[in-house]
């Protein structure tokens, strides 16, 4: 598998990496010992970067990817964590918190409940609109100099803040949804993280399941994405009939549509060596499902026919409600 060093002086990292939310309830119950048995999987099989949150499962994501880790594991795996996140009790969302005394005192519980003396990339999950982001980099930038922390991420933020951020330390990279369906990077982001060296992890790289090739919409409309405007009754026939335009060309090339989506978002860095893309799984056989992308070079005939098939114009339904994309700095 081809590597990718996210930034300058970053870490090197596999072009896949794991995405942990969905094994703390993200899409619905998950089993802790799937959880530990998919991390455990995708360590062994070289995808070392693990990506989690404070805030996934309220704390539970890092735990268990604690309990995963085996002798030997933390020194080859490469772990991100966001947070700033807020949450009730009940679970539902109550803000975000990005002040320097939380970005120390979020750290503090994140390395608790990891096991760890050191997070490899620590990010701010959102930009907070009452904290300058110098201020909250700047906070990070001292828990580098402590050695808490090794490099300095970000996450769905413009290419103005990217700027702000990157004169206050060298951001390693930027996380953000990018696939097929969510091309929003590529009106100015993209270009802005090449021109100061900073990578890109995507995720949502299956647009939440939609590019699967295999999902279907839940008769009784218990899915829990049925709240994305994409999954909604009046778009998702029409996200689905873009998906089957795929399949003739993942067929030519004896993989599945899913393969054939993670391999279209690695084919966006792989002039440049600076997209790595994270697969969220709560089970191991996503892994290997998984694998076969980074093995699969797409040419520029490929490229064409699967822009053909899926424009991105074509996408119907924005990849968040209308109030929850005025809040993405990336969308401004």
């Amino acid at each position: 598998m081809e590597m990718r060093r996210l930034g300058t002086n970053g870490p090197l990292v596999p072009e896949i990496g794991l995405g942990c939310s969905a094994m703390s309830g993200t899409y619905g119950p998950a089993r802790d010992a799937d959880g530990i048995a998919t991390i455990r999987a995708a360590l062994d099989a070289g995808l070392t970067l693990i990506d989690t949150a404070d805030f996934y499962g309220t704390g539970h994501n890092e735990w268990l990817i604690r309990q995963a880790l085996r002798p030997g594991d933390r020194d080859n795996a490469v772990l991100s964590v966001k947070f700033g996140g807020l949450r009730g009790p009940d679970g539902n969302w109550t803000g975000f918190d990005a002040r320097p005394a939380h970005v120390k005192s979020a750290l503090a519980y994140s390395l608790q409940r990891l096991g760890t003396d050191h997070i490899d990339i620590y990010r701010p999950a959102r930009l907070d609109p009452e904290v300058p982001i110098e201020e909250t980099i700047g906070a990070i930038a001292e828990m580098v100099q402590a050695g808490y922390v090794r490099s300095i991420g970000l996450s769905e933020v413009g290419a103005h803040t990217i700027r702000r951020a990157h004169a206050v330390h060298p951001i390693s990279d930027l996380q953000i949804e990018y696939s097929l369906f969510s091309r929003g990077i590529e009106v100015g982001i993209l270009d802005t993280c090449r021109e100061l060296g900073i990578g890109v992890t995507a995720y949502g790289v299956l647009s939440h399941g939609l590019l699967t090739g295999t999902y279907q919409p839940a008769a009784d409309g218990s899915d829990p994405r049925s709240h994305l405007p994409r999954f909604d009754q009046g778009n998702v026939a029409a996200n689905l009939a873009l998906v089957d335009k795929l399949r003739d060309i993942a067929d030519s090339h004896t993989v599945t549509v899913a393969q054939l989506a993670i391999a279209w978002v690695l084919a966006q860095g792989r002039k440049h060596g600076d997209v790595a893309a994270l697969i969220g799984a709560r089970r191991p056989q996503r892994i290997t499902e998984a694998l076969p992308a980074a093995e699969l070079i797409l040419n520029e005939q490929d490229l064409a026919a699967i822009e053909q098939a899926v424009p991105a114009s074509a996408v119907s339904g924005g990849r968040y409600a209308a109030p929850q994309l005025a809040q993405l700095d990336s969308e401004r």
